[in-house]
């Protein structure tokens, strides 16, 4: 039985490893920057009705990465919970597509933005492993785009709000701690501008009406320093 317990506390020795800063997930406050890639999209509803006798139906067949950039502050609160603010740019691109199935026409179009996020997270951690650390995010987001171009095809609203989830895991290096983080938005507006008062030919307001309804998604993909 001793031998037994001897033998069982060296194998649980040989998976332990020296923790690379063993107290920095205790401290109050924290700073740290973030870059990554992200990939912009809208859930388009359709009206489907005739405009000129013309029926118009939206898509966004592709996607366009863009690249993102931030800095995030970071607040204990138990040693499984962490507040988080963190305040990015994302710059990226929505390519749409426009149909008429009875001619066979085809219009397309691309919206460029450059968006202002101010997301609030919780982070909730689970035990670390040696020098990582999964996690979990959770949250809600405010968001303006600077990037918006009048006179286009189609023109977006400049504020939206949502939620966010994702999650990561902590790297723990002797100097830095790097996260990579897997990020999804979810919009809760509606972005398409339907009044075209900026239009200089009336008869391209036809592809804003052909859209009842546009809400944004975004996926990030990042890189947190911390």
């Amino acid at each position: 039985m001793f031998s037994s317990c001897i033998l069982c506390t060296a194998l649980f020795a040989q998976q332990q490893k020296v923790q690379n800063q063993p107290y920095g997930d205790h401290k109050l406050y924290h700073f740290g920057i973030i870059v990554g890639i992200n990939f912009q999209d809208l859930i388009l509803t359709n009206n489907g009705i005739p405009l000129n006798n013309e029926t118009w139906y939206a898509t966004i067949p592709n996607y366009t990465p863009g690249f993102s950039v931030g800095l995030l502050a970071d607040m204990y609160l138990n040693p499984f919970m962490n507040l988080r603010l963190s305040p990015a740019l994302h710059f990226g691109d929505k390519n749409f597509e426009f149909v008429e199935p009875a001619t066979g026409q085809q219009v397309n179009s691309m919206v460029r933005s450059s968006y202002i996020t101010l997301p609030l997270d919780l982070k909730i951690r689970s035990l670390r492993l040696n020098n990582y650390r999964p996690y979990l995010i959770t949250g809600v987001f405010g968001a303006l785009d600077l990037g918006l171009k009048k006179d286009d095809l189609i023109l977006l609203k400049p504020i939206d709000y949502g939620f966010t989830i994702g999650f990561g895991c902590d790297f723990y290096l002797p100097i830095v701690k790097i996260a990579p983080e897997l990020r999804f938005s979810f919009g809760l507006a509606d972005l398409i501008e339907h009044n075209r008062t900026d239009l200089t030919e009336k008869d391209r307001e036809k592809y804003s009406k052909a859209i009842s309804k546009g809400i944004s998604r975004m996926i990030t993909l990042t890189l947190n320093f911390e």
